[in-house]
């Protein structure tokens, strides 16, 4: 029974993950199609305000505020920060970058993140081809706009900084109290996203001013916001709370190749023999990777905080 329950576990998060990584660049794709009318950082704007417009009015989020413990309410801030920054620079990089290309280097964030999990031979082996794979994806970036370069390298460092919190907020109780039990991930990134609107509305809201002249652009705005910033975070914290943050880490290496067929599909950004290579590669490594780590790196929701980090 146990069995099939850790199975039922592995089924469902992996689903949620699914969910994540398919809007995750879905959201983004329509969002470079606003920019024609719509600067990137208005347009990051709309989506981080809407998103915590829909979490407002669905999660009550002051509520989990008024709960959580100091410490926790310095983890929503420096969440809410860090998704103002994130959403910002990576909607300046795919301004000037394609979607593959910042979604590889968004990765190297994340291996450095998933490298600090890594304990066994054959998981070393996996990361190693996982990271030949996002060099042969990156190699035409230097290339390229070397503005856009170093916003995609910023986001890169916003997005780990994201899984650390993010899995904070999963696999940790918020309350300090002692009464009121372990607030949901969700609940707690509905605070921060609300933090993040108020922290990106200081550069983000004028630029957003023309959407609020045109109805269809306003609307496209939220339609970003929600496949942006609502559905993918909420699968975020649902995959999360199931897995540890080592193993999520690795997941998140299909998320180049995501980008390349969404970029592919909706853009027309049609991905080079090389990236098509190189995202080969990092699919062989997610293969490759074995989920039997020592036991600290195992129970991403355990909360017991008995190893370093979320």
């Amino acid at each position: 029974m146990r069995t099939k329950d850790v199975r039922s576990a592995k089924v469902q998060a992996s689903g949620y993950f699914l969910g994540s990584a398919v809007f995750h660049y879905l959201g983004p794709s329509f969002a470079v199609l606003l920019f024609v009318h719509v600067a990137p950082t208005g347009v990051a704007w709309l989506r981080v305000a809407s998103a915590a417009i829909v979490f407002a009015l669905w999660r009550r989020p002051w509520r989990v505020w008024m709960r959580s413990a100091r410490q926790q309410k310095i983890v929503y801030l420096a969440l809410g920060v860090v998704l103002a920054g994130m959403n910002t620079v990576f909607y300046l990089a795919i301004a000037r970058l394609d979607l593959a290309t910042v979604g590889t280097i968004e990765f190297v964030g994340v291996v450095a993140v998933a490298a600090y999990g890594t304990r066994t031979a054959r998981n070393t082996l996996a990361l190693l081809v996982v990271i030949a794979g996002v060099a042969a994806l990156s190699v035409h970036a230097f290339a390229t706009d070397p503005m856009g370069l170093v916003f995609a390298v910023a986001n890169a460092a916003c997005f780990a900084i994201y899984i650390v919190l993010g899995h904070r907020i999963a696999n940790r109780p918020a309350a300090g109290d002692g009464t009121s039990g372990r607030l949901s991930g969700v609940d707690q990134l509905g605070v921060a996203m609300l933090i993040a609107a108020v922290v990106i509305s200081a550069w983000g809201i004028v630029p957003a001013l023309p959407a609020f002249t045109h109805p269809l652009w306003l609307a496209w705005g939220v339609g970003v916001g929600v496949c942006s910033s609502v559905i993918p975070y909420v699968t975020d914290q649902l995959a999360m709370a199931k897995l540890s943050r080592a193993a999520y880490a690795l997941m998140m290496a299909l998320l180049p190749a995501s980008a390349a067929i969404i970029g592919a599909v909706v853009l027309g950004q049609i991905p080079t023999p090389l990236t098509v290579a190189g995202i080969a590669l990092v699919i062989i490594g997610i293969a490759a990777h074995s989920e039997r780590a020592p036991a600290d790196a195992r129970s991403g929701s355990s909360g017991s905080g008995s190893r370093p980090g979320p």
